[in-house]
Protein backbone atom coordinates (compact mmCIF):
# COMPACT_ATOMS: atom_id res chain seq x y z
CA UNK A 1 0.00 0.00 0.00
CA UNK A 2 2.77 2.45 0.91
CA UNK A 3 4.60 1.78 -2.37
CA UNK A 4 1.37 2.46 -4.32
CA UNK A 5 0.78 5.74 -2.52
CA UNK A 6 4.36 6.90 -3.11
CA UNK A 7 4.21 5.93 -6.77
CA UNK A 8 0.99 7.95 -7.15
CA UNK A 9 2.76 10.90 -5.51
CA UNK A 10 5.62 10.56 -7.98
CA UNK A 11 3.18 10.68 -10.89
CA UNK A 12 1.63 13.81 -9.42
CA UNK A 13 5.05 15.43 -9.64
CA UNK A 14 4.37 15.67 -13.36
CA UNK A 15 2.31 18.75 -12.52
CA UNK A 16 4.05 20.25 -9.50
CA UNK A 17 7.70 20.58 -8.61
CA UNK A 18 7.18 19.00 -5.20
CA UNK A 19 4.65 19.06 -2.39
CA UNK A 20 3.55 22.64 -1.71
CA UNK A 21 2.51 23.76 1.77
CA UNK A 22 -1.17 24.57 2.31
CA UNK A 23 -0.42 28.16 3.35
CA UNK A 24 1.45 29.35 0.27
CA UNK A 25 2.64 32.96 0.43
CA UNK A 26 1.81 34.09 -3.08
CA UNK A 27 3.60 37.38 -2.55
CA UNK A 28 6.86 35.45 -2.27
CA UNK A 29 6.12 33.93 -5.69
CA UNK A 30 5.95 37.33 -7.40
CA UNK A 31 8.67 37.72 -10.04
CA UNK A 32 10.78 40.85 -9.61
CA UNK A 33 12.55 41.43 -12.91
CA UNK A 34 13.49 44.50 -14.91
CA UNK A 35 12.35 43.07 -18.21
CA UNK A 36 10.99 39.78 -19.49
CA UNK A 37 10.02 37.86 -22.62
CA UNK A 38 7.47 35.05 -22.31
CA UNK A 39 6.65 31.98 -24.39
CA UNK A 40 9.43 32.38 -26.93
CA UNK A 41 9.33 29.49 -29.39
CA UNK A 42 12.97 28.38 -29.35
CA UNK A 43 12.50 25.77 -32.07
CA UNK A 44 9.95 27.49 -34.28
CA UNK A 45 7.43 24.64 -34.47
CA UNK A 46 4.70 26.23 -32.31
CA UNK A 47 4.48 23.36 -29.84
CA UNK A 48 4.14 24.13 -26.14
CA UNK A 49 7.08 21.95 -25.19
CA UNK A 50 9.40 24.29 -27.11
CA UNK A 51 8.71 27.54 -25.26
CA UNK A 52 10.96 29.49 -22.91
CA UNK A 53 10.78 32.59 -20.72
CA UNK A 54 13.59 35.09 -20.14
CA UNK A 55 13.73 37.31 -17.06
CA UNK A 56 16.41 39.95 -16.47
CA UNK A 57 17.62 40.94 -12.99
CA UNK A 58 15.80 43.86 -11.30
CA UNK A 59 19.12 45.70 -10.91
CA UNK A 60 22.54 45.75 -12.53
CA UNK A 61 24.05 46.51 -15.89
CA UNK A 62 23.48 44.44 -18.99
CA UNK A 63 24.55 42.13 -20.47
CA UNK A 64 23.74 39.56 -17.76
CA UNK A 65 25.17 36.07 -17.27
CA UNK A 66 22.64 33.32 -17.91
CA UNK A 67 21.20 30.47 -15.88
CA UNK A 68 18.89 28.03 -17.66
CA UNK A 69 16.38 26.39 -15.29
CA UNK A 70 14.57 23.08 -15.87
CA UNK A 71 11.52 22.06 -13.83
CA UNK A 72 10.95 18.69 -12.22
CA UNK A 73 7.98 16.70 -13.50
CA UNK A 74 9.07 13.05 -13.73
CA UNK A 75 9.39 13.96 -17.45
CA UNK A 76 5.57 13.95 -17.60
CA UNK A 77 4.99 17.69 -18.15
CA UNK A 78 5.65 19.73 -21.27
CA UNK A 79 4.62 23.08 -19.80
CA UNK A 80 5.87 23.78 -16.27
CA UNK A 81 8.53 26.45 -16.83
CA UNK A 82 6.75 28.84 -14.45
CA UNK A 83 7.64 26.49 -11.56
CA UNK A 84 11.13 27.98 -11.63
CA UNK A 85 9.62 30.85 -9.63
CA UNK A 86 7.26 28.87 -7.39
CA UNK A 87 9.72 28.19 -4.58
CA UNK A 88 12.25 31.03 -4.68
CA UNK A 89 14.97 29.52 -6.86
CA UNK A 90 14.39 31.79 -9.84
CA UNK A 91 14.02 34.97 -7.81
CA UNK A 92 17.20 34.28 -5.85
CA UNK A 93 19.12 34.02 -9.11
CA UNK A 94 17.60 37.26 -10.42
CA UNK A 95 18.41 39.15 -7.23
CA UNK A 96 22.04 38.07 -7.55
CA UNK A 97 22.54 39.39 -11.05
CA UNK A 98 21.75 36.36 -13.22
CA UNK A 99 19.30 36.35 -16.09
CA UNK A 100 16.97 33.36 -15.72
CA UNK A 101 15.84 31.37 -18.74
CA UNK A 102 13.15 28.87 -17.74
CA UNK A 103 12.38 26.33 -20.43
CA UNK A 104 9.73 23.81 -21.36
CA UNK A 105 10.66 20.50 -22.96
CA UNK A 106 8.64 17.72 -24.52
CA UNK A 107 7.22 15.22 -22.04
CA UNK A 108 7.71 11.47 -22.22
CA UNK A 109 4.09 11.34 -23.42
CA UNK A 110 5.03 13.56 -26.36
CA UNK A 111 8.25 11.82 -27.33
CA UNK A 112 10.69 9.32 -25.86
CA UNK A 113 14.32 9.95 -24.86
CA UNK A 114 16.47 11.50 -26.31
CA UNK A 115 13.85 14.13 -27.24
CA UNK A 116 14.16 15.86 -23.88
CA UNK A 117 17.92 16.44 -23.95
CA UNK A 118 17.66 17.47 -27.60
CA UNK A 119 15.13 20.12 -26.50
CA UNK A 120 17.44 21.37 -23.76
CA UNK A 121 20.34 21.68 -26.19
CA UNK A 122 18.14 23.45 -28.74
CA UNK A 123 17.20 25.98 -26.05
CA UNK A 124 20.86 26.52 -25.15
CA UNK A 125 21.74 27.06 -28.81
CA UNK A 126 18.89 29.56 -29.21
CA UNK A 127 20.05 31.56 -26.19
CA UNK A 128 23.70 31.55 -27.25
CA UNK A 129 22.82 32.60 -30.81
CA UNK A 130 20.45 35.38 -29.73
CA UNK A 131 22.09 36.64 -26.55
CA UNK A 132 22.57 40.28 -27.63
CA UNK A 133 18.87 40.62 -28.54
CA UNK A 134 17.94 39.84 -24.94
CA UNK A 135 20.84 41.63 -23.20
CA UNK A 136 22.46 38.34 -22.23
CA UNK A 137 26.15 37.65 -21.64
CA UNK A 138 26.46 34.23 -23.21
CA UNK A 139 30.13 33.92 -22.28
CA UNK A 140 28.67 32.25 -19.18
CA UNK A 141 25.69 29.90 -19.36
CA UNK A 142 24.97 27.84 -16.27
CA UNK A 143 22.18 25.30 -15.91
CA UNK A 144 20.14 24.04 -12.97
CA UNK A 145 17.11 21.84 -12.40
CA UNK A 146 15.44 19.64 -9.85
CA UNK A 147 14.30 15.99 -9.97
CA UNK A 148 13.83 15.12 -13.68
CA UNK A 149 15.06 18.66 -14.39
CA UNK A 150 18.16 17.79 -12.38
CA UNK A 151 18.62 14.76 -14.60
CA UNK A 152 18.39 16.92 -17.75
CA UNK A 153 20.72 19.53 -16.28
CA UNK A 154 23.25 16.84 -15.45
CA UNK A 155 22.84 15.38 -18.94
CA UNK A 156 23.49 18.79 -20.48
CA UNK A 157 26.67 19.00 -18.41
CA UNK A 158 28.11 15.55 -18.87
CA UNK A 159 27.27 15.45 -22.60
CA UNK A 160 28.66 18.93 -23.34
CA UNK A 161 30.56 18.59 -26.58
CA UNK A 162 29.13 15.14 -27.39
CA UNK A 163 26.80 15.15 -30.40
CA UNK A 164 26.12 11.40 -30.48
CA UNK A 165 27.22 8.32 -28.59
CA UNK A 166 27.34 4.61 -29.35
CA UNK A 167 27.02 1.81 -26.81
CA UNK A 168 26.77 -1.88 -27.67
CA UNK A 169 25.82 -1.03 -31.22
CA UNK A 170 23.06 1.39 -30.24
CA UNK A 171 23.57 5.05 -31.19
CA UNK A 172 21.86 8.01 -29.54
CA UNK A 173 21.64 11.47 -31.11
CA UNK A 174 22.16 13.78 -28.13
CA UNK A 175 22.34 17.07 -30.04
CA UNK A 176 19.44 16.79 -32.45
CA UNK A 177 18.63 19.14 -35.34
CA UNK A 178 15.93 21.29 -33.78
CA UNK A 179 15.60 24.98 -34.53
CA UNK A 180 17.47 27.40 -36.71
CA UNK A 181 20.80 27.40 -34.88
CA UNK A 182 22.11 23.87 -35.32
CA UNK A 183 25.66 25.09 -35.88
CA UNK A 184 25.75 26.97 -32.55
CA UNK A 185 27.56 25.44 -29.57
CA UNK A 186 25.34 23.87 -26.87
CA UNK A 187 27.90 23.54 -24.09
CA UNK A 188 27.21 24.79 -20.56
CA UNK A 189 29.76 26.28 -18.18
CA UNK A 190 28.50 25.06 -14.79
CA UNK A 191 25.80 22.71 -13.47
CA UNK A 192 23.74 22.67 -10.27
CA UNK A 193 21.84 19.38 -10.03
CA UNK A 194 19.07 19.12 -7.41
CA UNK A 195 18.38 15.43 -6.64
CA UNK A 196 18.20 14.24 -10.24
CA UNK A 197 18.25 10.57 -11.28
CA UNK A 198 21.64 9.59 -12.69
CA UNK A 199 21.63 5.77 -13.00
CA UNK A 200 18.14 4.38 -13.59
CA UNK A 201 18.97 0.70 -13.28
CA UNK A 202 20.09 0.84 -9.64
CA UNK A 203 17.35 3.08 -8.25
CA UNK A 204 15.35 0.22 -6.74
CA UNK A 205 18.31 -1.55 -5.19
CA UNK A 206 19.66 1.51 -3.41
CA UNK A 207 16.69 2.68 -1.41
CA UNK A 208 13.68 3.79 -3.44
CA UNK A 209 10.29 3.56 -1.75
CA UNK A 210 8.58 2.27 -4.91
CA UNK A 211 9.58 0.38 -8.01
CA UNK A 212 11.34 2.37 -10.70
CA UNK A 213 11.66 -0.95 -12.54
CA UNK A 214 7.87 -1.05 -13.01
CA UNK A 215 6.58 -0.76 -16.56
CA UNK A 216 4.72 2.50 -15.83
CA UNK A 217 7.46 4.20 -13.80
CA UNK A 218 8.71 7.61 -14.94
CA UNK A 219 12.03 6.13 -16.06
CA UNK A 220 10.36 3.29 -17.98
CA UNK A 221 7.98 5.81 -19.56
CA UNK A 222 10.94 7.93 -20.62
CA UNK A 223 12.74 5.14 -22.49
CA UNK A 224 9.62 3.39 -23.81
CA UNK A 225 9.56 0.20 -21.79
CA UNK A 226 10.59 -1.45 -18.48
CA UNK A 227 14.06 -0.19 -17.72
CA UNK A 228 15.54 -3.58 -16.85
CA UNK A 229 14.52 -4.77 -20.33
CA UNK A 230 16.10 -1.71 -21.95
CA UNK A 231 19.48 -1.59 -20.27
CA UNK A 232 21.49 -0.13 -23.13
CA UNK A 233 18.97 2.66 -23.73
CA UNK A 234 18.93 3.38 -20.00
CA UNK A 235 22.71 3.63 -19.98
CA UNK A 236 22.47 6.12 -22.85
CA UNK A 237 19.91 8.12 -20.83
CA UNK A 238 22.07 8.15 -17.69
CA UNK A 239 24.22 11.26 -17.06
CA UNK A 240 26.74 9.06 -15.26
CA UNK A 241 27.59 7.30 -18.56
CA UNK A 242 29.19 10.46 -19.97
CA UNK A 243 31.26 11.57 -17.00
CA UNK A 244 34.77 12.61 -17.98
CA UNK A 245 37.46 14.96 -16.75
CA UNK A 246 36.53 17.86 -19.01
CA UNK A 247 32.90 18.03 -17.88
CA UNK A 248 31.94 21.49 -16.56
CA UNK A 249 32.02 21.93 -12.75
CA UNK A 250 29.10 20.39 -10.83
CA UNK A 251 27.36 21.20 -7.55
CA UNK A 252 24.93 18.48 -6.46
CA UNK A 253 22.25 18.62 -3.74
CA UNK A 254 20.29 15.66 -2.37
CA UNK A 255 18.26 14.97 0.76
CA UNK A 256 19.10 11.83 2.69
CA UNK A 257 15.38 11.12 3.24
CA UNK A 258 14.28 11.56 -0.36
CA UNK A 259 11.54 8.93 -0.88
CA UNK A 260 11.33 9.30 -4.65
CA UNK A 261 14.88 9.59 -5.99
CA UNK A 262 17.23 7.81 -3.56
CA UNK A 263 20.28 9.83 -2.58
CA UNK A 264 22.57 7.09 -3.90
CA UNK A 265 21.87 8.59 -7.31
CA UNK A 266 23.81 11.75 -6.49
CA UNK A 267 26.43 9.83 -4.52
CA UNK A 268 27.15 7.52 -7.47
CA UNK A 269 27.42 10.47 -9.86
CA UNK A 270 29.78 12.27 -7.49
CA UNK A 271 31.91 9.15 -6.98
CA UNK A 272 32.30 8.70 -10.73
CA UNK A 273 33.24 12.35 -11.11
CA UNK A 274 35.91 12.06 -8.47
CA UNK A 275 37.35 9.02 -10.28
CA UNK A 276 37.32 10.90 -13.59
CA UNK A 277 38.84 14.06 -12.11
CA UNK A 278 35.76 16.22 -12.76
CA UNK A 279 35.41 19.30 -10.55
CA UNK A 280 32.40 18.47 -8.36
CA UNK A 281 30.90 19.00 -4.91
CA UNK A 282 28.12 16.95 -3.28
CA UNK A 283 25.89 18.28 -0.50
CA UNK A 284 23.80 15.64 1.29
CA UNK A 285 21.08 17.40 3.28
CA UNK A 286 20.19 15.78 6.60
CA UNK A 287 16.45 15.03 6.82
CA UNK A 288 16.02 16.50 3.33
CA UNK A 289 13.20 15.10 1.21
CA UNK A 290 12.22 15.53 -2.44
CA UNK A 291 12.39 19.31 -2.33
CA UNK A 292 11.36 20.09 1.26
CA UNK A 293 14.35 21.08 3.44
CA UNK A 294 16.58 20.96 0.35
CA UNK A 295 15.33 23.71 -1.95
CA UNK A 296 15.61 26.44 0.67
CA UNK A 297 17.55 29.68 1.09
CA UNK A 298 20.80 28.32 2.64
CA UNK A 299 21.30 25.95 -0.30
CA UNK A 300 20.17 28.57 -2.82
CA UNK A 301 23.00 30.72 -1.45
CA UNK A 302 25.47 27.88 -2.05
CA UNK A 303 24.15 27.59 -5.61
CA UNK A 304 24.59 31.31 -6.22
CA UNK A 305 28.08 31.36 -4.71
CA UNK A 306 29.00 28.41 -6.91
CA UNK A 307 27.75 30.05 -10.11
CA UNK A 308 29.50 33.32 -9.23
CA UNK A 309 32.77 31.51 -8.55
CA UNK A 310 32.56 29.60 -11.83
CA UNK A 311 31.82 32.75 -13.77
CA UNK A 312 35.01 34.34 -12.42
Amino acid sequence: MQRTVLFTLYLLLGHVAFTQPANINYEDMAIQSSRHWLDIDYVGDRIIGHRLDIHLPPEGKAPFPVIIAIYGSAWFSNSSKSNTFSDGLGQQLLENGFAVVSINHRSSRDALFPAQIQDVKAAIRFIRANGPKFMLDTSFIGITGWSSGGHLSAMAGTTSGIASYELDGQVVDLEGKLGAFTETDSHVDAVVDWFGPTDFLIMDECGSSFSHDAAQSPESSLVGGPIQQNKVLCALANPITYVRKDNPPFLIFHGDKDPLVPHCQSEKLYEQMKIAGTEAKLVIVAEGKHGPKVMIDPYYKQMIDFFKAQRK
